[in-house]
């Protein structure tokens, strides 16, 4: 079962291009495959989907012997407004993200804050980052392997970090509403706690 040519096949249909018009890159980890970064143009908007962290179910590293099929499995997608233009250093840390599971055994879920302590990308405010529900259809595999599922990641400041520690996620996701902030620009500031 070749899981990464499934879910890439199925992330751009869901984006509705085809491969020749989407850009990708490789980050590579000590002890790992390699993982690739897709950019997918939207309208007004990049989309950046991960493909090989599926591969392998994640798991719980104290497990004796790791399930090789049974286990539930990720990928993310950020989206960003493409008024701000490249964000340098975004496809490294999407990379350090999605290889949480492998390296550190954390099991990505919607509401799972994860802090990588430096900038997202190059002057970026944001350190950390909340994940969420994506709008990509969950992506089946053979049984008993259970489905691939795409995680929406947007960036917060330490400030929004450390609400969602206190009050949690739900609370920081009203007060975006509230405040009327759009998630996707990375020029946008904190929200007012």
């Amino acid at each position: 079962m070749d899981v990464t040519d499934t879910v890439r096949t199925a992330v751009l249909d869901h984006f509705g291009v085809q491969r020749a018009q989407v850009d990708s890159a490789s980050v590579t980890f000590l002890g790992l495959e390699p993982i690739e970064i897709l950019r997918i143009p939207g309208d007004g908007a990049v989309h950046y989907a991960t493909l090989g962290g599926s591969r392998h179910p994640m798991g719980d590293p104290a497990d004796l012997l790791a399930d090789p099929v049974r286990g539930p499995r990720a990928e993310l997608v950020l989206t960003l407004l493409l008024s701000a233009g490249p964000q340098a250093g975004v496809v490294r840390s999407l990379g350090v993200l999605i290889a949480t599971p492998s390296v550190e055994g954390v099991v990505l879920q919607a509401d799972a804050l994860l802090d990588l302590g430096e900038p997202l990308w190059h002057n970026a405010v944001f350190t950390a980052v909340l994940l969420g529900a994506s709008d990509i259809a969950e992506i089946a595999l053979p049984e008993p392997a259970e489905p691939v599922r795409y995680l929406s990641v947007v960036p917060i400041t330490a400030t929004e970090a450390a609400w969602v520690r206190v009050r949690g996620a739900q609370a920081l996701r009203d007060a975006w509403a509230e405040a009327g902030i759009d998630i996707r620009d990375p020029a946008r500031g904190a929200v007012n706690l």
